[in-house]
């Protein structure tokens, strides 16, 4: 980075350096225009010294290993160009003062040296690769190309070579020099107007105009000649080489900047808009007025008429092509962006990574950050497509907003995008990872309404030249760990998650055949009235009995089964089991059964339209009364309802109970209870094992006190301790549930705690 700033200052002394001269030199051929007022050798002194920085700034930029051998070489040549113009230059100056009075015409060497720069110049953009996407396209760029050399020869016949025929006394050696001069110049014009109007890959947006500019001006210098004759202390390329080498540094410079910003270099398949054939077209309309303006009255209107028609022509042919331009610029920017988000597609994103990886020169960092929004399927299943293209949009806006200036932001399909991070190192890219999550936590309101947004991040470490693919795929599998963990958060790619991930995968595939081969089993966990010690309720709690592995966490399989879709028939499974069994209890123990079962749905469960019919079927099956069931929901999901709220209206209708489980971790807490219908609130766990003083300390009570308010009951869990059953029961709790009474059981326990109740009270597990 130090070595690039470095050569941008040089660059940016050797721009103003060149300027300076080219200022210098156009204030003194003016100076001295009608009379010699500055020595002869000054004024060609500048000539061969203005050489000097744009040959370093040549130098400077052929030499910088992180361009591509192409752009390089083509740098190279230009610095060589440079060299030979110098000994041009010094023998123009040698010609014009050399001699015993002052003269304005080429020797053989001089004639030689700007030759051979010409011939290097159309070499090196012989070989420079250009793009055309066909025949057609060549033969438009040769036709542009063909006007262009046209009006260029008609201009230098009119101005420079008729004008030298009719000068007494010139040599016809000299007049040789001429020809030869204007057949290179020609040819010059004629590649460089080809390479101009054709799309370029390896030098930087605009350079190259900038060397037709330069090599126009040395064709047209000779036109301008004509008028110094008379003055044999000047002659054009005194000012017309510092000028016209300004272009050749500023040139440097631009190319210099695509290595902080690739997008100056031009895409070559991509034809750029250029008015050259319409300049020439209308200099030839004016070089016509001009030559008949002596003329008969009838041969002055048709020239005339002539012109008028060629501007309209032009009119007509630039307003197509500037319509033609807007369309393809569209069709160009809908291929290469998400037509939803406006973000960079899958397409772009690939290729600019791909460009950033192949960056020659000293290796530097970059990461790759890939980010899916969890549970994104129930949005659309439960509010609508609707809901979903909004939520895209406002996180793809969130996303751009929380990285660095320069990142590119880009979605790569569905509800999952990916974010480049260039030239950042690990722990700076797992800043921008922390802030994307917070740019996400905030509530987003999508189609009226609010909604919580949850996304995993996986990150990859890389740098130039590494595979893309294989960096993709590293930020895919550290992407898939964070979602294994709960989601919601973000992993960084470290060896060995591969496994982790595979192992995950894995997982979803077994707990499929754990469904529906008998491996699941569910215990219960006891929930207990306060005021007798006595057994209310249970609830059912799903475990996984793995033939290989043994018992498998619900912490372990349960995003799994999220995250699969698995999960609704997991809880249907739930379902079912939990009343096949509180049936079996109450025909067992009669009214000393638990009064209820609380089964936990989730809310892609509830997002099926059938769910109220399943658990309609299970009530009947088992002839379970609805009021013994109780179906429990955690906030975060309750919130991700939406429309799906009308899952839980039927279920009430039947007679089915709604709990609300963790009441008091959700910022939305107090707007759920307005708008859910429920029966039941479970306090958490996190406000019961908690003794502190202040706000924290009085929250069971201000909760009961609200629950009292809205008519609702309210359980406590998390009692753990027989201190923390005293103080609930002191507030007035009627329910609780936790450790303190009993970890979960298996059936047979729980029949064992029926018919010994009195064992229920102050047990401690």
């Amino acid at each position: 980075m130090l070595q690039t700033d470095m050569a941008t200052r040089r660059l940016d002394r050797a721009v103003l350096g060149s300027a300076a001269l080219a200022v210098y030199a156009a204030g003194a051929f003016a100076l001295d225009y009608g009379h010699a007022r500055i020595p002869l050798w000054l004024m060609w002194l500048l000539t061969p010294v203005s050489v000097v920085l744009p040959l370093a700034a040549a130098l400077r930029v052929a030499r910088t290993p992180a361009f591509a051998a192409p752009t390089r070489r083509f740098w190279r040549h230009v610095a060589l160009i440079m060299a030979l113009a110098g000994i041009g230059t010094a023998c123009n100056a040698f010609d014009a003062i050399g001699g015993p009075v002052p003269s304005q015409q080429f020797s053989t060497l001089t004639v030689c040296a700007y030759g051979a720069a010409v011939l290097t110049l159309l070499w090196a953009l012989w070989r420079l690769p250009i793009g055309t996407t066909g025949p057609d396209e060549r033969l438009r760029i040769g036709l542009d190309a063909a006007t262009v050399l046209v009006a260029a020869a008609v201009f230098m016949w009119h101005f420079q070579t008729s004008p030298l025929l009719a000068t007494d006394g010139y040599k016809a050696g000299s007049l040789a020099v001429a020809g030869f001069t204007l057949v290179l110049e020609l040819v010059a014009v004629f590649v460089i107007v080809k390479v101009v109007l054709s799309g370029r890959t390896y030098v930087a947006r605009g350079t190259l105009r900038l060397f037709a500019i330069g090599l126009f001006g040395g064709a047209f210098s000779g036109v301008a000649q004509r008028f110094v004759l008379d003055q044999p202390q000047l002659s054009l390329p005194q000012v017309a080489v510092p000028v016209i080498l300004v272009c050749v540094t500023v040139g440097a410079r631009r190319q210099y900047d695509t290595l902080a910003n690739p997008e100056t270099v031009r895409d070559a398949s991509r034809r750029p808009f250029s008015v050259l054939p319409y300049l020439a077209v209308a200099a030839i309309d004016a070089l016509l007025l001009l030559s008949i303006g002596t003329a008969s009255e009838d041969l002055a209107v048709t020239a005339v008429a002539a012109v008028v028609l060629t501007g309209l022509v032009v009119w007509r042919q630039v307003t197509a092509f500037r319509e033609n331009t807007t369309l393809v610029e569209r069709l160009d920017f809908n291929a290469t962006h998400d037509a939803l988000t406006g973000l960079p597609n899958r397409a772009l994103f690939n290729q600019r990574l791909a460009a950033v990886l192949a960056t020659t020169g000293p290796p530097r960092p970059v990461s790759v950050a890939l980010v899916d929004l969890d549970d994104f399927k129930i949005v659309n299943d439960t509010l609508g497509h609707g809901a979903g293209d909004a939520l895209l949009i406002a996180v793809s806006g969130r996303l751009a907003e929380s990285v660095r200036p320069g990142d590119l932001v880009a979605r790569l399909g569905g509800d999952e995008f990916v974010v480049l991070l260039d030239a950042i190192d690990p722990d700076e890219a797992e800043l921008v990872a922390q802030q994307m999550v917070a740019a996400l936590a905030e509530p987003v309101v999508a189609d009226g309404h609010e909604l919580l947004v949850r996304a995993s991040i996986g990150i990859a470490d890389g740098r130039t030249g590494d595979a893309p693919g294989e960096l993709l795929r590293l930020a895919d599998i550290a992407m898939y760990a964070a979602k294994h963990v709960g989601g919601s958060g973000y992993q960084r790619y470290v060896p060995g998650m591969a496994g982790a991930v595979a192992g995950s995968a894995a997982l979803g595939a077994q707990l499929r055949q754990a469904i529906f081969g008998g491996e699941l089993y569910l215990e219960y966990q006891p929930i207990v009235a306060l005021d007798a010690d006595r057994l209310a309720g249970v609830e059912a709690l799903v475990r996984w009995n793995h033939p290989a592995r043994g018992a498998v966490a619900p912490v372990e399989f349960i995003p799994v089964a999220e995250r699969t879709g698995l999960i609704v028939p997991l809880g249907e499974w739930v379902l079912r089991e939990a009343c096949r069994q509180l049936a079996s209890w109450i025909v067992e123990f009669g009214p000393g059964a638990p009064g209820v079962v609380q089964v936990n749905v989730s809310a892609r469960q509830l997002a099926a339209a059938n769910f109220p019919d399943l658990v309609a079927a299970a009530l009947a099956d088992f002839g379970l009364p609805p009021h013994r069931l109780t179906v429990e929901l955690t906030e975060s999901a309750a919130v991700a309802l939406g429309p799906a709220v009308t899952r839980l209206e039927e279920l009430r209708r039947m007679g089915v109970r709604v709990s609300l489980d963790d009441f008091g971790t959700d910022r939305s807490s107090l707007t759920l209870l307005q708008d859910l219908p429920v029966d039941e609130l479970k306090l958490d766990r996190s406000f019961v094992q908690r003794e502190e003083s202040g706000r924290r300390g009085i929250m069971p009570a201000a909760v009961l006190a609200l629950a009292r308010v809205v008519g609702l009951d309210i359980v406590a869990e998390g009692v753990e301790e027989q201190d923390q059953a005293d103080r609930l029961a002191a507030l007035g709790y009627r329910k609780a549930q936790g450790y303190h009474y009993a970890r979960p059981m298996s059936p047979a326990e729980v029949g064992a705690l029926i018919a010994r109740p009195a064992t229920l009270a102050g047990r401690h597990h």
